[in-house]
């Protein structure tokens, strides 16, 4: 046994262990509340899905999506959220502007916006037997910001219809995976972002602004691709892109404000970035301005 003046040491040793399990515990803890934190603030979030088309297919596939989403968002009403949908549709409801999905997610009285529609194609391919795709594409927008921020087209293919739709179908829990990291993605982006820059845009014609102004102009334009994807699923769109051009000709920033999805967003922001710019020029001097550039697609050999 320890002589008793040694004692003391002891029960301080035993306290100390104590008292650092306690802090080790709070430590555990404290880790822990974000992961519950940013769980919870998720689940509060509003998600509305719409099927535009109407189609027994597209509204079967956004029954069984909005089924898992439920596991992670405050899914609301599908026949509440057609009604509100329907009172004002766009006229492009698969190409739409940051401007309408504002005004729809105000009228629907969500966070987030699901556009889709699902189809079943028989599909014929050399060298291989017929066979059919089922296939959904998925356009996900945040009503605050109006944009994309997260598309994805969800295919599968087999020979048996009923396969290729079940496939399609057991795809949701995948894409609720991915539409949930978006979202905190979104959201992160949302909450830092700064505001964008006061830059001049292009003036009127005929108003005073316009007076001795030359608007940005490339140096030699560059063709966005029309994408293998948009080409097979035979899509018709156009994509809008606003273009902040400084003094010097060089691209400051970018933002979408009408965007299509099968790559296309992409395709015209590469091909606007890749240009060289001769810059806005007012009374003989250089000026910052921001622009709005339009691209439609279609495919060639249709009418």
């Amino acid at each position: 046994m320890l002589p008793s003046k040694q004692r003391p040491n002891g029960v301080k040793i035993q306290n100390l262990a104590a008292v650092l399990g306690s802090k080790l515990i709070r430590l555990s803890f404290l880790a822990v509340v974000p992961i519950c934190f940013a769980a919870s603030e998720i689940r509060a979030q509003r998600i509305a899905v719409v099927t535009p088309d109407k189609a027994i297919s597209s509204e079967r596939f956004a029954v069984a999506l909005g089924k898992d989403l439920s596991t992670e968002f405050k899914v609301l009403d599908s026949s509440l959220v057609q009604s509100a949908y329907r009172a004002n549709a766009p006229a492009f409801p698969f190409n739409l502007s940051t401007q309408e999905v504002r005004n729809l997610g105000s009228r629907v009285g969500c966070d987030y916006i699901i556009i889709l529609r699902a189809e079943l194609q028989r599909r014929n391919a050399s060298g291989r037997s017929d066979y059919y795709e089922a296939y959904a594409p998925i356009w996900l927008f945040s009503s605050r910001s109006g944009r994309l921020i997260y598309w994805r087209l969800a295919r599968h293919e087999s020979t048996t219809p009923s396969v290729a739709v079940q496939m399609l179908d057991s795809s949701t829990i995948t894409l609720v995976k991915e539409i949930a990291a978006s979202v905190r993605r979104a959201s992160d982006r949302e909450l830092s972002e700064e505001p964008a820059p006061a830059v001049e845009e292009v003036p009127e014609t005929y108003t005073s602004a316009a007076g001795n102004f030359r608007p940005p102009i490339p140096f030699r334009r560059v063709k966005p691709l029309y994408t293998a994807d948009a080409s097979f699923y035979d899509v018709a769109a156009t994509v809008d892109i606003l273009a902040d051009i400084a003094a010097d000709g060089t691209i400051l920033r970018t933002e979408m404000v009408r965007t299509a999805g099968f790559g296309l967003d992409e395709s015209v922001e590469s091909a606007v970035r890749s240009m060289k710019w001769r810059p806005a020029e007012r009374d003989g001097k250089f000026i910052s301005m921001r622009v709005l550039l339009r691209y439609n697609f279609k495919k060639l050999d249709k009418e």
